[in-house]
């Protein structure tokens, strides 16, 4: 037991600090997801060598960080993850795996993701909750414009979820189903609304980080500069640094929090609803 308390006290302090780096400067130092990594499995060797005599917990060490590998590139490469997100996701593969058994160590991976899926949803909603209050009048704004700009299409998907509504009077599944549509609407419109007005700022060459997002692709003297996923580089900076005019950056939410609050919440559930003895000790 004591390996598991180390091991999760060790994450929840990285996170921590993570977390705190993402919220100030929304970059992740890659000292931190290395470190990680290193601390991890090197604990593991050492007590599979002096505690355990045998290196079944090191094993597993070694595939959980070759299966979060896996997956973490396969968020990346869907862009659910930057690539900051990406290396915290594959040191944690380092950490989750509690137990000597293979199969033990898969139940924690699919708790982990199912609880960490749902922080994100409300994480997300929340900060976007946030964004839009601190920058109202904006988002009202930007919010009217949308509406006015793709009325036909809402009205029209309005009216459809109205009319299968109607229907929910025979039978009750129509009316959610047509109450959840409308929803849908008014959700992607909020969520653009917040994304264009808040997400979204102009700012000067100097400012720019490696990393940043570009709003648009962007021609500057001969060369066009491509909006990418993995952001600028450092040769792009050095381009834009030859002008002065203010270029359109994309900004995300710090998401880092939701990786240390999915853990707390994971140990949590295993150590004090006796969860830990059911998936390490079955």
């Amino acid at each position: 037991m004591i390996e598991v308390i180390f091991l999760g006290l060790l994450a929840l302090i990285w996170m921590c600090f993570a977390s705190i780096q993402d919220i100030k400067s929304t970059i992740i130092s890659d000292w931190i997801s290395f470190s990680l990594i290193i601390f991890a499995l090197s604990f593991r060797f050492f007590y599979g060598l002096f505690i355990e005599e045998n290196f079944m917990f090191f094993y597993q060490g070694l595939i959980g960080l070759c299966i979060f590998v896996i997956l973490g590139n396969i968020f990346y490469f869907s862009k659910l993850f930057a690539g900051g997100d990406l290396k915290l996701m594959i040191a944690l593969g380092t950490i989750l795996p509690f137990s000597n058994n293979f199969s033990m160590n898969i139940k924690i991976f699919i708790l982990f993701f199912f609880l960490f899926f749902l922080i994100s949803a409300f994480y997300g909603f929340f900060w976007s909750f946030v964004l839009a209050f601190k920058n109202l009048n904006s988002f009202k704004k930007e919010f009217k414009f949308l509406f006015n700009d793709n009325s036909k299409k809402i009205y029209s998907v309005i009216i459809l979820g109205l009319f299968i509504m109607v229907i929910g009077f025979v039978q009750k599944i129509f009316f959610l189903v047509g109450s959840f549509i409308i929803f849908l609407v008014y959700l992607y419109l909020f969520i653009k609304s917040v994304d264009e007005s808040c997400m979204v700022k102009k700012i000067s060459p100097k400012e720019l980080i490696e990393g940043d997002w570009l709003y648009e692709d962007v021609k500057v003297g001969k060369k066009m500069i491509k909006s990418s996923w993995e952001g600028l580089s450092k040769s792009d900076i050095k381009l834009f640094l030859r002008q002065s005019k203010k270029i359109k950056v994309r900004y995300g939410i710090p998401f880092v929090p939701v990786f240390f609050l999915t853990l707390l919440v994971l140990f949590y559930l295993l150590f004090f609803y006796g969860g830990i003895w059911v998936l390490l000790y079955p």
